[in-house]
């Protein structure tokens, strides 16, 4: 027998806004929780979690939010997947801004930026972002008619980063070029081969690293709009790494540098 539901109304299979995203995963409900528990609209969770998240039940009582204890197989059809580590959030999305809108809020001073071009599987997505957070990117800039946006699978795999770095949508490219410029941004076109070795490449205090997807790698007009090509030497037994490694690498040594 099902759990009896509590807080609210049950049911596995409720409709589902297009303004809403579906969270799973202890570190990605955590986060969102702790940063805007205003746009939390349902929960579920197994009954073996309600003693780690008796927090975030007390929350839901106090404002009347739905909550309910499932059944493990419940969990896996909400959301998608077993790797769901026995909750299940759903929540407002957060919109995403506007490459102006997000220039004009940005303080001053030495920043990175990530331009994703190409980039659309939601697990190295997810990994961008953890990485993003962990070295304090602001935020990810993805292109115009790209199709990548934030999922329940790349929030999970970004164990909270999710809440931490905004995503902004461009325009065209050579709309969004002037306009980082403009706030004092060099663009590095990231690539496999014929790019200078990142660990001697002057990185500048403001850095947009753009990046390509696995194979096709970067289109070949953004990549010379940059200011530059750098690339990470390795020891050729493989041919490079994954967009989400390279990533992490990029960040870390621009961080370094400032330190």
């Amino acid at each position: 027998m099902r759990p009896a539901s509590r807080g609210g109304q049950g049911g596995v299979r409720p409709p589902r806004a297009e303004d809403e995203l579906r969270l799973f995963g202890l570190n990605a409900c955590k986060a969102a929780f702790a940063a805007r528990p205003q746009d939390l609209r349902k929960l579920w969770l197994l009954g073996s979690r309600m003693g780690e998240l008796r927090e975030l039940l007390a929350w839901c009582v106090a404002q009347r939010r739905g909550y309910t204890v499932v059944e493990e197989d419940d969990l896996d059809r909400l959301a998608g997947t077993r790797h769901h580590e026995g909750v299940v959030m759903a929540v407002r999305r957060r919109p995403e801004a506007t490459l102006a809108a997000f220039l004009a809020g940005l303080p001053a001073g030495p920043c990175q930026l990530l331009w994703l071009d190409g980039v659309g599987n939601p697990h190295n997505f997810g990994a961008i972002l953890r990485s993003a957070a962990h070295f304090g990117a602001p935020a990810v800039l993805l292109p115009k008619d790209s199709p990548l946006t934030l999922s329940g699978a790349a929030a999970r795999v970004a164990e909270g980063g999710a809440e931490a770095v905004g995503l902004v949508r461009l325009g065209t490219a050579d709309e969004a070029v002037p306009l980082l410029r403009a706030q004092g941004f060099q663009l590095f076109a990231t690539v496999v081969r014929g790019g200078e070795d990142l660990y001697r490449a002057a990185l500048p205090e403001r850095c947009v690293w753009v990046l390509g997807a696995e194979g096709e790698g970067l289109d070949p007009v953004l990549a010379a709009a940059c200011e530059a090509r750098v690339g990470i030497p390795g020891s050729g037994r493989v041919e490079s790494l994954n967009v989400a490694s390279a990533t992490a690498v990029f960040l870390a040594e621009w961080q370094r540098r400032r330190r």
